[in-house]
């Protein structure tokens, strides 16, 4: 992923990536997104943009392993954040879920891990502290909570699922208010490409419904337009 390209995604919502990963393939039916409706904590920030790195949590009952055994991981988990190649994403699978009580998001470690140099969470967890955490770190996630009940990372680095998209580590994800695609890899170069022939092609129709003596005669034409050109 070049800097231009970087820039670009982040300039432009996961819709817009998501109908563009079509238009690279060539071909409708692309299904790598997240199902469902999810909040982010910053709705007005760029897209969050990174590869994966993934672990999954749980927080409704205490850990049955050594406390040892807990410290460890966890500091295994903080390393393996630090150590992410960037742009990084934190992804990361409650399973709990969808009864997830452990709010794992919000002051503290939003703020540890925008330290770290990633660029937001993808979550079907919890959120809290909304208004205290981290400026520029986005956290898309599953639902808002008060308490962290036993929260403790139990895997990293594994497969994850977040609102049914499967999530390896180190794939490339872009995620905002909307939810979440993983990009595929063969798309990669075709990408900016993708997103300059789809704003081109809804233009064919935006630009006419815009103007004051848009009619039906009018909207016929752009749309025989945009169906020729759409994929």
């Amino acid at each position: 992923m070049t800097p231009d390209l970087l820039h670009l995604l982040r300039s432009v919502d996961t819709p817009t990536v998501c109908n563009a990963i079509e238009v690279a393939q060539g071909k409708r039916g692309f299904n790598a997104f997240t199902r469902g409706t999810m909040l982010c904590s910053a709705p007005e920030d760029p897209a969050v943009v990174g590869y994966a790195v993934t672990a999954k949590i749980q927080a409704i009952d205490p850990p049955t392993e050594a406390p040892d055994v807990i410290k460890a991981r966890r500091m295994a988990y903080y390393k393996a954040m630090a150590e992410a190649p960037k742009p990084g994403v934190a992804v990361i699978e409650d399973t709990d879920f969808p009864d997830a009580i452990g709010a794992f998001w919000g002051e503290v470690n939003t703020t540890i891990h925008k330290g770290f140099g990633l660029s937001g969470t993808l979550t079907n967890g919890v959120m809290r502290d909304l208004g205290d955490m981290c400026d520029g770190y986005p956290v898309i996630a599953g639902s808002i909570g008060p308490s962290h009940g036993f929260v403790h990372v139990t895997e990293l680095g594994t497969p994850v699922t977040i609102f049914d998209l499967t999530v390896n580590q180190g794939d490339l994800v872009h995620a905002d208010r909307h939810g979440a695609v993983v990009i595929p890899p063969a798309v990669v170069d075709h990408l900016e490409a993708a997103i300059q022939k789809m704003q081109d092609t809804e233009q064919l129709v935006l630009g006419p419904a815009r103007e004051p003596d848009f009619d039906f005669a009018k909207f016929e034409a752009a749309w025989a337009a945009f169906e020729k050109a759409r994929t």
